[in-house]
């Protein structure tokens, strides 16, 4: 598989998901994604996605301003 943005080779990799929500930043680490070779723009499954998006909604109404979780703990 190549990369859409550049054609470098995709690879399997864990990656580090994070995103800025309303009052908190959530750090998702471990995560199963392709990446990139040459340009290491981080590509996501669709049930990767999933998981991620019940991650953060969880986490949307936390009492801190940054939620670092692993992501194989948190699909368990």
């Amino acid at each position: 598989m190549n990369c859409f943005m550049c054609k470098g080779v995709i690879e399997d990799k864990l990656s580090t998901f994070m995103v800025d929500i309303e009052n908190c930043i959530v750090i998702v680490k471990n995560v199963p994604s392709k990446v990139c070779s040459q340009c290491e723009e981080t590509f996501y499954s669709d049930e990767v996605m999933g998981q991620l998006e019940q991650i953060v909604n969880s986490l949307r109404d936390a009492l801190t301003e940054i939620a670092v979780v692993n992501y194989h703990e948190s699909v368990a």
